[in-house]
């Protein structure tokens, strides 16, 4: 159970995987504004080619117009971050462990805009399956 209750309750479920989760809408609240629309978000989790264990959503041409808020480049595991766009492709990332957020183009910083909060210990199986079995089905909901 979130410590944070007014926090957007949030269903993750990644491949066989799922993750409580909460929308950090106090620490990244335009972020969290421009992704809530889009809720449920259906989409496939690839694994990360510069970062170390992480999975993510590559975003291509898309650019959100938004500030820097609550982001981060070394993001933990159970937190998503968004990269808006710029110099690199827009793209969600999330951590299942060690990560430093990068791309050809060198170090990047997302805006930490979910945190997952039940079934971490699930995660690191999680970027295995993706790891070695390919593109695992995501579905982020309300609840």
């Amino acid at each position: 159970m979130s410590s944070q209750p007014h926090l957007p309750q949030l269903k993750i479920t990644a491949g066989s995987f799922v993750f409580d989760a909460r929308l950090e809408t106090t620490l990244a609240p335009e972020t969290c504004a421009a992704m809530l629309p889009l809720f449920p978000y259906r989409q496939k989790l690839i694994h990360v080619r510069w970062s170390g264990e992480g999975v993510w959503i590559p975003l291509g041409d898309k650019h959100f117009d938004l500030k820097w808020e609550n982001h981060t480049s070394y993001p933990a595991p159970g937190q998503m971050i968004l990269y808006p766009g710029g110099i690199s492709e827009c793209e969600i990332l999330l951590a299942y462990g060690s990560v430093h957020f990068a791309s050809k183009l060198g170090q990047l910083a997302g805006n930490h805009f979910i945190t997952l909060t039940s079934n971490l210990d699930q995660l690191p199986a999680l970027g295995k399956k993706v790891l070695w079995e390919g593109a695992q089905d995501l579905l982020i909901e309300r609840v």
